[in-house]
């Protein structure tokens, strides 16, 4: 079965994103379609980039660093799940993806964003650093809006009924082109072995 992580990419004390990779999390694994797991930035606590070598090189000195490509490389797919910071997505979710690179290449992404009108300029923030560092994005993404998805402004979540199916939707697309970048990702790692 293929292995999907959940990013939960805010790092925020009281964050809203928890409640919501939780929710996508549980209704994920109850497809039984693939592997999902969650991964918290906040616990990766990676530093600013600081490595000497572009990420390209894949020339990793850090141990934080190799331990963030392991974790990235064990993975066939992602769901991302981010706030909308000022028109964009959070710092340490840039900083995680611009880390590392081959460990990405190949893989697909789908986007789960939350904000006060869903989070939708964060999801069009990140798609061309996705296509960047040559993640396949899919269009269907879930948006869940701060004045109808949550009360007080974040502290509780309770997405409409209509989130379900956009998640699943989503969902469905991951695993089709997960499954179709599998040929590539092997090829890749035969050429690199």
């Amino acid at each position: 079965m293929p292995k999907i992580a959940i990013i939960l990419s805010s790092t925020r004390t009281g964050r809203a994103g928890a409640n919501v990779a939780q929710w996508v999390l549980e209704q994920a694994r109850r497809r039984g379609d693939a592997d999902y797991e969650l991964v918290d930035l906040a616990e990766a606590d990676l530093p600013q980039i600081d490595e000497p070598f572009p990420p390209a090189m894949g020339r990793y000195t850090h141990p934080y660093t190799q331990q963030w490509a392991a974790t990235v490389a064990a993975f066939d797919g992602y769901v991302i799940v981010t706030p909308e910071y000022n028109h964009s997505f959070p710092g340490a979710l840039k900083n995680a993806l611009d880390r590392v690179y081959a460990e990405w290449n190949n893989k697909a992404a789908g986007l789960v964003s939350y904000g006060v009108d869903g989070g939708v300029r964060a999801v069009d923030a990140l798609r061309p650093v996705l296509g960047a560092l040559q993640i396949a994005d899919v269009s269907a993404t879930v948006t869940l809006n701060l004045r109808t998805d949550f009360a007080d402004f974040g502290a509780s979540f309770t997405p409409g009924e209509h989130q379900g199916p956009a998640l699943t939707q989503m969902l469905d697309q991951l695993l089709t082109w997960t499954e179709a970048l599998a040929p590539t990702r092997s090829t890749q790692a035969a050429v690199t072995a």
